[in-house]
């Protein structure tokens, strides 16, 4: 189905291929997601240069649970402890090993506003053990692999992060590696499909929508 390393210690390796269709749950519209939910898609695909997002707007038609995980989602990416570029090597280096082009392709979008090369992207599928990583980050995907692998992390992986990394940021980074599969795993099994390019239109309309909810909001005093 996907393109899965099959030993995560091999040499460099293709891009995760993309999920086969169709969508097992169709994306939602306004009426599915309310105008909450939609203008949230609208702002999102604005920010990732794409049409309103098919991850967004399937989860979306739970609402309670849509909401909740995004508060949860955007504490550990936007609005984490470790810096933004670590924190896209992480999710690249997850989606990759889930074999997840849905979110491997998004990040390597957002990880280029945040410092990402092309080289960089290029070294996360070869892994950790690829050459010019700094210490930090081997460390860093190091524990990202086995995180994936065991569902762990051992003693000597662990002091190697300890030495750069504090204990907030530790649980920070477990977190985020379990997340990221997490997700991979629902955009795997709804077969989720890519998102489409962004037009000025869908864009200007978006950003109308969101000011609408922004006035609401300001209104009712939240």
């Amino acid at each position: 189905m996907t393109d899965r390393p099959a030993d995560l210690a091999s040499g460099p390796v293709s891009r995760p291929l993309p999920t086969p269709g169709p969508s097992r749950i169709a994306p939602g519209d306004r009426e599915h997601l309310g105008l909450v939910g939609w203008a949230i898609t609208r702002i999102s695909g604005a920010v990732g240069g794409t049409t309103p997002p098919h991850l967004f707007r399937t989860i979306g038609r739970h609402r309670k649970l849509f909401r909740g995980w995004l508060r949860f989602a955007s504490t550990l990416m936007p609005n984490g402890r470790l810096p933004r570029r670590e924190t896209e090597l992480v999710i690249l280096r997850v989606a990759h090993l889930k074999g997840c082009a849905y979110e491997f392709d998004h990040h390597v979008h957002l990880g280029a506003q945040a410092g990402v090369t092309d080289r960089d992207v290029a070294r996360v599928l070869e892994g950790p053990g690829a050459e010019g990583w700094s210490e930090r980050e081997q460390a860093i995907l190091e524990g990202v692999d086995q995180l994936h692998r065991d569902g762990d992390v051992d003693d000597v992986t662990w002091v190697a992060l300890r030495k750069h990394l504090d204990e907030t940021s530790m649980i920070e980074l477990v977190l985020l590696v379990g997340h990221y599969e997490m997700l991979a795993t629902a955009i795997n099994t709804l077969r989720i499909q890519p998102d489409g390019p962004q037009d000025t239109r869908a864009s200007r309309l978006g950003g109308r929508l969101a000011a609408r909810v922004a006035r609401r909001g300001n209104a009712s005093g939240g």
